[in-house]
C-alpha cells in the first residue's frame, strides 16, 4: 500500500483517459489563475493538493501531510515534494487543462500522467 501512495504522489499514476480534450498551460500566470486557492483532488486516493501562487505546495494523502515547493521553468511546472518524511524527487511536468480537470505529465510530457479534479 505504501508503494501505491508513493507512486501516486510522484504524480506518475496513470489515470483512465477520458474523452475530454486537454489544452496545454504554457505560462505561469495561466497556471496560477487556474490552481491558486483551489483544491486539486483524486478522491479515490484521498489526495488533496494546494499549489499556491507563492511557490508552496501543501496537502494530504492517505491521512499524511504533503509539503513542497514549485516553480515555472521553460513552460513546465517543476516541483519538489515531501510526503510525511518521504522525499518525492524533483520533476518538471507538462500541464494541461480540460474543464475542471488538470493533467500533469512527468518528465516534461514524456512520462506517465495524473489527472486531478479542480475544486
Amino acid at each position: 500500500m505504501f508503494r501505491l501512495f508513493t507512486l501516486l504522489l510522484t504524480l506518475v499514476v496513470a489515470v483512465p483517459a477520458t474523452a475530454q480534450a486537454y489544452d496545454r498551460i504554457s505560462d505561469r500566470t495561466t497556471f496560477v489563475n487556474t490552481v491558486d486557492g483551489k483544491d486539486l483532488k483524486i478522491a479515490l486516493y484521498r489526495l488533496t493538493l494546494n499549489v499556491n501562487a507563492n511557490g508552496s505546495i501543501n496537502g494530504r494523502a492517505a491521512g499524511w501531510d504533503i509539503v513542497g515547493s514549485w516553480s515555472w521553468e521553460d513552460g513546465y511546472f517543476c516541483r519538489d515534494m515531501d510526503w510525511s518524511g518521504y522525499p518525492i524527487k524533483y520533476n518538471c511536468q507538462l500541464v494541461e487543462l480540460s474543464e475542471d480537470r488538470i493533467r500533469f505529465t512527468v518528465d516534461q510530457g514524456a512520462g506517465d500522467d495524473a489527472v486531478l479534479r479542480i475544486r
